[in-house]
């Protein structure tokens, strides 16, 4: 190899280097921000739990609810970002949770405005509607969730096979190494014993 190519090959390196420090920080940064928002998030559900004498307790129970779904969604995107850190892929499956979860907020928003629309034929069956179809899309993405833990447990399955079997074959070439081995040592003792009466006569 030329040293041009070896000069060429270290600034790649380098470069990856410096790459991958910088989505590092960027991913602490992340997860210092989701922190940070989670932590407020939760501080202002708990001072509306304060609210609850002064205003009617559905209305206040369902911004915390709500509220409360968004620090899920806070705190599963930080394990996203501690997956990536962890092993610098995208990891699907937080993603996909977050999604379901964003699904279940909008339809017990709408759930209690539709409540409110019985009398009003048109905007109920648009509420409704929106509930079925956010409905439908929290069972695709559970299926889809469903799918990728399968393929997950599949793949590992399949690593654990290949372990065992290279377990076993190192198991067979060691037992083969034992077996050689004894056969040498009987050989030298054949020709040992043949050695001696040959002396003999």
């Amino acid at each position: 190899m030329s040293s041009d190519e070896q000069q060429e090959e270290e600034r790649q390196r380098t470069a990856d280097r410096v790459l991958s420090i910088i989505e590092d920080v960027i991913y602490w940064a992340i997860a210092v921000v989701l922190v940070a928002g989670a932590l407020v998030l939760l501080w202002v559900q708990i001072y509306a739990f304060t609210k609850l004498a002064d205003e009617g307790s559905e209305t206040v129970l369902v911004e915390i609810l709500d509220g409360l779904l968004l620090v899920f969604i806070f705190v599963e995107l930080l394990f996203a970002v501690r997956a990536t850190l962890r092993s610098h892929e995208i990891v699907a499956e937080p993603f996909l949770i977050v999604g379901i979860i964003v699904c279940i907020k909008e339809i017990v928003v709408l759930s209690v405005q539709s409540a409110k629309l019985l009398s009003d034929g048109p905007e109920f069956a648009r509420a409704i509607t929106e509930v079925g179809i956010l409905g439908g899309l929290v069972l695709l993405l559970s299926i889809a969730m469903y799918v990728l833990r399968l393929r997950r447990e599949e793949a590992a399955d399949d690593v654990a096979e290949e372990a065992a079997d290279a377990a076993d074959e190192a198991d067979e070439a060691e037992r083969s190494l034992e077996q050689a081995g004894r056969e040498r040592e009987q050989a030298g003792k054949t020709r040992a014993a043949a050695g001696k009466r040959e002396g003999q006569s």
